[in-house]
């Protein structure tokens, strides 16, 4: 039995729903409300003392971190519909992209998130003091706090905040580099790489923010995601999760930080 503990605005949790998916495995959810904090749950923080999702429970036996969960799903299920290239080289260059986006793009999506999103609900709402949003800190630290923080109040404006948007940007650009030679990102099959690169690409679209590749600025790109999007395991591990009123708050605040994103790409 496969259970998975999720919630639908989580873009690692999207990317194991993606790959269950496409795998054509059942699995039963475990939704935790991580914009409730039940992440901080004792009884969740006995599955993952780092109070995140997604996790994997197979049999009793508990496999934390999204890309961990994929490659074990391709490896405890070898006859359903494989992820990943069958060839050393192939499955080299699907696992670069994984590592990229674990490594690189994951981070910059938290703060693209906050920058262009969740600061605008939080001071809407009234932020309060920093000790109060302190105190809702969980394993995160006081240091990944005061950046979220400043993030909140600052905007592009806070430290590194802009670079963080620059990263994002690199990535679509060698992604249009890639497709230029194959259709899908490592190769001419689809793969773990798109599945890995399309909760980052859908997360831009729920802010808003399709025009960084639209209007011919990134045609490949666009080509891809909407192929992406056509796949009949799109929606169900994707929007069908998505909460409706935070898809309302994402797209209203990231159609207005819009403007400051293009501004800062200069186009």
């Amino acid at each position: 039995m496969l259970e998975l503990y999720h919630h639908g605005s989580s873009a690692c949790a999207a990317k194991v729903r993606f790959a269950l998916a496409e795998k054509g495995l059942a699995w039963t959810g475990r939704y935790v409300d991580i914009l409730k904090g039940e992440q901080f749950d004792p009884s969740y923080l006995r599955i993952n003392p780092k109070a995140v999702v997604p996790v994997l429970v197979h049999d009793d036996v508990v496999i934390p971190e999204s890309t961990i969960i994929c490659e074990y799903l391709e490896d405890a299920f070898p006859e359903a519909p494989p992820l990943y290239p069958r060839t050393p080289l192939g499955r080299v260059k699907a696992r670069l992209w994984t590592k990229a986006v674990d490594e690189e793009l994951h981070p910059a999506c938290s703060a693209l998130t906050y920058v262009l999103s969740h600061r605008h609900t939080i001071l809407r709402n009234g932020a309060g003091s920093f000790d109060d949003f302190l105190k809702g800190a969980g394993p995160d630290g006081r240091a990944a706090r005061e950046l979220k923080w400043k993030w909140i109040h600052e905007g592009l404006a806070a430290p590194g905040a802009a670079d963080k948007i620059r990263v994002y940007d690199s990535y679509l650009k060698k992604m249009e580099t890639a497709l230029e030679r194959h259709p899908w990102l490592a190769g001419e099959e689809f793969t773990i790489a798109d599945v890995a690169l399309a909760p980052y690409l859908n997360r831009l679209a729920a802010l808003s923010c399709e025009g960084v590749w639209r209007d011919g600025r990134l045609p490949r790109v666009e080509d891809w995601f909407e192929r992406v999007k056509a796949r009949p395991t799109f929606h169900p591990a994707f929007v069908e999760w998505m909460p409706q009123e935070l898809t309302a708050q994402m797209r209203a605040n990231g159609a207005a930080s819009l403007p400051e994103v293009k501004a800062l790409l200069d186009f």
